[in-house]
């Protein structure tokens, strides 16, 4: 029955994107695979149109240039639910960032306090309906698909049209929209910048690291990166994180010192050692200058202290405004804003948290509270939003 869902012919899907064209709207998410290969490999294609939703074979449909044009060129709105990997589609296969993009989970942190939220807590909390689930265990690789599997995938673009256009009501009533397209278009910069950020840093175990030994671990991330990319297989399995920490600490200098690390006695390290230990020579030979800086100071433990009051008065105002914290500010954004205001480190990007939107939320809360300008208390221990602050050069309490 659900067979009639899956588009297996170009020309069936030529005649889709012309359908797409037209009505100037489509939902669309994705089925991909990424625990074997590089990049995640692209497994199904789902579409949703104002008519139909259908899904599309890309292992029979293998030329899909037509709808990544259409997605890049803003030929049609794209609707979609926590869209990193469908964006990342798209400027994989289509060299440019779509720009008519609205994602609903982004959207709806705009006016709730529930993100990330899952599509069938959205579809429930939106449009009051109930989706049938996920198939999470499913290998989107094997064929032939399943009737349940197609079925469950196409569900995921159904109800998206019908939730955007509930927000555009619902967020526009309260003048959100905008708000709404400038985090969807902050989510895309941050993906658009995946390629050039210093991605290395997000390794874990490496704080307390001096500037060298940050230098040999971006040199050993770097040569883990292309070597995972030539070999088709995602970085990890090319060397665990845990271990390539473990040779920044250790830092051989020989074939026999390195497979002498704990776990490192696979017999691909034997024929990768020479590279490894390159990486970290090099790193060990940059002069003083091209190392990375780390940012260490007495400061850390006040810096700390602030960012957790103000993360408390975030997120009473969150509360108030019903808008997602996660949305608003991180812990990392709070630090950042303490730096930049408290401490004078005026190097860089501005506190995002005091720009755009964020400011219409945070208002001058969070610098007031930073300089003592309010004083808080406890107004409604039962409320989801206890605190009320209160100016101290006058009676009055600051509104939401």
């Amino acid at each position: 029955m659900h067979h009639s869902q899956l588009i297996t012919t170009s020309l069936a899907f030529e005649g889709l994107c012309d359908e797409i064209e037209s009505a100037g709207i489509v939902a669309f998410d994705t089925e991909f695979v990424s625990e074997f290969t590089y990049r995640p490999e692209l497994c199904l294609l789902q579409f949703a149109t104002p008519k139909r939703a259908v899904a599309v074979d890309p292992f029979e449909v293998r030329d899909l240039d037509r709808w990544w044009r259409i997605m890049a060129e803003g030929r049609a709105n794209v609707i979609v639910h926590g869209s990193r990997e469908e964006v990342r589609f798209c400027l994989r296969y289509a060299g440019q960032r779509p720009p008519r993009i609205w994602d609903v989970q982004i959207a709806e942190g705009l006016e709730s306090r529930g993100f990330p939220l899952s599509y069938s807590s959205l579809v429930a909390r939106v449009l009051g309906k109930t989706t049938s689930g996920k198939e999470t265990r499913t290998d989107w690789r094997k064929r032939p698909l399943t009737d349940r599997q197609i079925h469950y995938a196409v569900e995921d673009v159904q109800h998206l049209i019908e939730i955007f256009e509930t927000q555009q009501k619902t967020l526009g009533a309260r003048g959100r929209v905008e708000w709404a397209q400038t985090e969807i278009d902050r989510f895309l910069d941050d993906i658009e910048a995946e390629s050039t950020r210093e991605a290395w840093r997000k390794l874990s175990g490496t704080s307390g690291f001096s500037s060298r030994e940050l230098a040999v671990a971006r040199e050993l991330w770097i040569w883990r990166e292309r070597e995972a990319e030539s070999q088709d297989r995602p970085a990890r399995k090319i060397l665990r994180d845990d271990l390539l920490v473990e040779l920044v600490k250790r830092q051989p200098g020989d074939t026999a010192d390195l497979l002498a690390t704990r776990d490192m006695n696979r017999s691909d390290y034997r024929r990768m050692a020479p590279q490894m230990i390159g990486a970290i020579q090099k790193a060990k030979a940059l002069p003083a200058n091209a190392l990375p800086p780390v940012r260490r100071n007495d400061k850390d433990h006040d810096e700390q202290i602030l960012a957790q009051l103000l993360g408390m008065a975030l997120a009473n105002r969150c509360a108030q405004q019903e808008v997602a914290m996660q949305l608003v500010g991180t812990s990392s954004d709070l630090k950042h804003l303490v730096r930049w205001h408290v401490y004078g480190e005026r190097t860089g990007e501005p506190p995002k948290i005091l720009s755009g939107w964020r400011s219409d939320v945070c208002g001058a809360l969070l610098t007031d509270v930073l300089e003592g300008r309010v004083a808080l208390r406890i107004s409604d221990p039962q409320s989801d939003h206890p605190l009320t602050f209160i100016r101290l050069d006058g009676p009055q309490e600051l509104s939401p």
